[in-house]
C-alpha cells in the first residue's frame, strides 16, 4: 500500500490465514497473467486454474513459475478432479498434482454424483500430500437450491473433520448458483444459518465473482473474510472494498 493518513481497517499481510483472495484462471494469456498477478501480487493468496483448463492451458508451467514467485499458492479447479474421479482414475489425479508440485488441492461433487460422505473419504486420502480445499454446494441451480442449510452446515463440518483446511462455498464464476440463486441474487437465509452454525469462519472461503457479492460479505463479516473466484483484474478493487475505499463499504469501516 502507498502510505496515506487515512484511517482503515487493519489487514492481515502474507502468508495469512485470514483475508484470503482466490483468484480464479480461466485461460488468461500468458504475458497478460504475468502482468495481473504482479501487479496485485501482496493482494492474492492463491489462484485457481479452473474447472479443467489445467489439462489445455499449454503455459501452466509458466504460469505456475509467475505464481511460485510471488510466493501464490495454487490449485486446479474440482471439476477436474470429478473427471478424475468419474473415470475411476483418481491415483492418476494424485500424481497429476505431484507433477505441478501442487500444495494444494480442490475436492468437489458439484458435478458428479458424489455423496459427501464419498468426498470426504477423498479428502482423507488426499489430506497426508496435500492441503485440502474442499467445496459444498452444486453447479446446477436446482439441485444447490433444493439442498437446505442444515445438508450445507453439515456437509461443511464432514469435510472439515476429514481433513480438509478450507471449505469453499459454490457460487460458481458467475455467481448464480450454490449460495446464489440463478439470478445472481444471495441466499442471505442460508449465509446467517452457516455462520450462525458455529463452524470457525476462518475455515470459509466464499466464492464471490462479483462487486455485489463481495461488499456484502466484506460488510456483513469484515475486511479479512476469505473471498473467491475473484476475477484477476478485480483483485485491487476487492481490496479497495476490504479497506472502506469504494463507495459499497466507504461507510461500513470507521
Amino acid at each position: 500500500m502507498n502510505p496515506t493518513t487515512l484511517r482503515l481497517p487493519s489487514r492481515t499481510r502474507k502468508p495469512r490465514r485470514t483475508g484470503l483472495t482466490m483468484v480464479i484462471d480461466g485461460g488468461i494469456p500468458a504475458a497478460h497473467f504475468a502482468d495481473l498477478v504482479s501487479s496485485a501480487a501482496e493482494y492474492i493468496d492463491f489462484v485457481k486454474f479452473g474447472w479443467g483448463t489445467a489439462v489445455v492451458t499449454s503455459t501452466l508451467r509458466t504460469k505456475i513459475d509467475v505464481l511460485t514467485a510471488h510466493d501464490i499458492g495454487y490449485y486446479f479447479g474440482g471439476t477436474l478432479f470429478e473427471k478424475y474421479v468419474v473415470q475411476d482414475r483418481f491415483d492418476d489425479f494424485r500424481r497429476f498434482c505431484q507433477e505441478y508440485s501442487c500444495r494444494h488441492v480442490e475436492v468437489s461433487n458439484g458435478t458428479i454424483t458424489l455423496s459427501n460422505a464419498e468426498k470426504a473419504s477423498y479428502v482423507r486420502k488426499l489430506a497426508g500430500d496435500f492441503t485440502v480445499v474442499s467445496e459444498v454446494g452444486f453447479k446446477d441451480p436446482g439441485r444447490s437450491e433444493q439442498l437446505p442449510p442444515s445438508a450445507w452446515i453439515g456437509c461443511i463440518n464432514e469435510d472439515l473433520e476429514a481433513g480438509a483446511s478450507l471449505v469453499t462455498l459454490e457460487a460458481r464464476e458467475s455467481g448464480k448458483s450454490g449460495i446464489c440463486r440463478p439470478d445472481g441474487a444471495l441466499r442471505f437465509g442460508l449465509i446467517e444459518d452457516v455462520l450462525t452454525s458455529g463452524i470457525d469462519q476462518e475455515s470459509l472461503l466464499f466464492e464471490a465473482p462479483t462487486t455485489a457479492l463481495q461488499a456484502h460479505f466484506v460488510t456483513r463479516i469484515g475486511p479479512d473474510v476469505n473471498l473467491g473466484n475473484v476475477p484477476a483484474q478485480a483483485v485491487i478493487g476487492l481490496e479497495t472494498l476490504r479497506l472502506g475505499l469504494r463507495a459499497d463499504t466507504l461507510e461500513a469501516f470507521d
